[in-house]
């Protein structure tokens, strides 16, 4: 069996293809698996670090925008496709795949076109409850189109019915305990979590509503894990002028970057974070309750999508970025101490609409498609 994995771009894209393709090699070690992306993407770094080939072509996304810069971008993307579809052709007739799937990017789109116009099988999957402008073009003439969130199958004209999949979560996460947890990290039991952070880079809208909650809460019985982000590096300074300079105690433990995210995760009571898909899966498989904060700078504002996907089955709150203060947080950590049961229900329900064996899944349509 020889499968070609498509998916470009960000870690959203390229870290559930790698999941699939390792449940896939564990099943079937003699499997051939090739990844195709760009040079210029975390792919060209990431696929190789995995253990699996790597071979790429030449294609960018369009700007939307009408700036000089992106004119110039844009026509140069132009002129790339006109030779990008010679270059999917080059790789699928050396390779000889037996599927090719997709995972979102625009270096899918021509890379699944080719396959399909050759007459082999072929796969997407979107991560997103909105789904991308270049699965939304796929699912018409994909032989399966996996989702994350069931909400994307009424934006999909799908040439065969679409399965809801889930997307896999890392599976040190899915093994994390919460007494083990918070005994590793030194944190009482007897006290609610509340984990915030908005990724590597940080999101500047959290970082400044957790400055100011932090203090309001710093001597009653709660637990704050703060990561704050590259694009957040101000923030023990600006603690700091609220009175807060222990950044690392029982009750506060503020960083640019959490380092063992499993053991944060499992001691959390409340998790405050964006809604990109694979955090909401993370927080979905550890039954989590959560306060989501979409950020709009993404395409088709697909993170409020994504966050209402599990506000809509009470599996989380939802705060907007344009609404977010301190007082809005505060009051819903203020709610946490009170009523606790309330947000172990919320947790619950997260859990509830988990799928936890979406690697496993995602290989068996593989597979089947294969066969």
């Amino acid at each position: 069996m020889k499968v070609l994995f498509a998916a470009g771009g960000t870690g959203g894209h390229i870290n559930p293809a790698l999941s699939a393709a390792q449940e896939l090699k564990s099943r079937y070690p003699d499997a051939g698996i090739l990844f195709v992306g760009t040079k210029e993407k975390m792919e060209s770094t990431l696929v190789p670090k995995s253990g699996f080939d790597f071979a790429s072509i030449n294609i960018s996304g369009f700007y939307r925008s009408f700036s000089p810069q992106s004119i110039v971008h844009n026509a140069k993307t132009l002129k790339k496709l006109v030779f990008v579809t010679a270059q999917c052709k080059k790789i699928i007739n050396e390779f000889k795949p037996d599927v090719v799937v997709g995972f979102g990017g625009y270096v899918s789109g021509p890379v699944v076109r080719t396959a399909h116009k050759m007459g082999i099988k072929t796969a997407i999957h979107e991560q997103n409850a909105f789904p991308g402008k270049t699965n939304i073009a796929l699912a018409r003439y994909a032989d399966a189109v996996m989702l994350t969130s069931e909400r994307a199958a009424d934006k999909m004209k799908s040439k065969s019915e679409s399965v809801v999949t889930g997307l896999p979560v890392r599976a040190e996460l899915l093994c994390a305990d919460k007494a083990a947890a918070r005994k590793n990290l030194r944190i009482p039991d007897n006290i609610p979590v509340v984990l915030s952070t908005g990724g590597s880079l940080g999101a500047e809208s959290i970082n400044s509503a957790m400055c100011s909650v932090i203090p309001k809460f710093i001597n009653r019985d709660i637990c704050f894990i703060f990561g704050y982000g590259q694009l957040g590096r101000d923030t023990p300074e600006k603690l700091k002028a609220e009175g807060i300079t222990e950044l690392n105690s029982e009750k506060l433990r503020v960083s640019e970057y959490i380092y063992g995210m499993a053991d944060a995760m499992a001691a959390a009571d409340l998790v405050i974070s964006r809604a990109g898909a694979s955090s909401l899966a993370e927080i979905e498989a550890m039954g989590k309750a959560s306060v989501l904060v979409p950020s709009p700078y993404v395409t088709e504002n697909h993170q409020y999508h994504n966050a209402m996907s599990l506000v809509e089955k009470n599996a989380a709150l939802m705060i907007e970025q344009k609404d977010l203060t301190g007082e809005k947080l505060s009051a819903i950590i203020e709610d946490l101490l009170e009523n606790p049961g309330r947000f172990s229900s919320i947790g619950q329900n997260a859990r509830n609409i988990a799928l936890i064996d979406a690697k496993k899944r995602i290989c068996d349509i593989i597979v089947s498609l294969a066969e």
